[in-house]
């Protein structure tokens, strides 16, 4: 299935500028799915941690992964990833998207998410789902492991890595905005 025939239409940089998107709420509370990869192989996962905003003048997406999590094999080779977010009606889903590997299942046949392929203006293509509300198409311009000694409050560091696994931080340039 194709982006269209799932009932999205593309946001015009106008339109973009004026959507109700409190990255807060969409982020913090309602989180999101992060997917990378296209019809030859794709995984997701749900992340809550992350930014929207405006980076090198344009607008930008920032998703970390930690280095044992599946979806991130996936982000390391593809050129695209996608932002994911959904009514309230399918947390259920996303919480078993965080909780279970791709290795270990298959996440769209166990939560009913049904995927689809978007193609982008390069001619790549990348996956996102059908049941999704918003879905931000973004670009890797960017890509950096965190690391100890750049936290300048190390209670940050020592309450969130005390093994060591380390986000990698993935800057996307968003190159297309879909909503149905």
């Amino acid at each position: 299935m194709n982006i269209k025939e799932a009932g999205f239409r593309a946001l015009s940089a106008e339109e973009i500028k004026a959507l109700d998107f409190n990255p807060f709420v969409k982020i913090g509370d309602e989180w999101f799915l992060v997917t990378a990869g296209d019809e030859n192989g794709w995984n997701t996962m749900t992340a809550s941690w992350g930014f929207a905003g405006i980076m090198w003048g344009k607008n930008s997406f920032i998703t970390a992964i930690r280095p044992q999590r599946h979806t991130k094999t996936f982000i390391d080779k593809s050129e695209y990833f996608t932002a994911s977010f959904f009514p309230e009606n399918m947390k259920k889903a996303l919480a078993y998207c965080g909780s279970h590997s791709g290795r270990d299942v298959d996440k769209a046949k166990e939560t009913g998410l049904e995927p689809i392929f978007i193609d982008t203006d390069d001619g790549k293509s990348v996956t996102a789902f059908s049941q999704a509300s918003l879905i931000l198409v973004c670009k890797k311009t960017y890509v950096q492991q965190m690391t100890s000694d750049s936290f300048v409050i190390p209670e940050v560091d020592k309450a969130n890595y005390a093994t060591g696994d380390y986000h990698t931080e993935y800057i996307g340039e968003i190159t297309a905005v879909y909503v149905k």
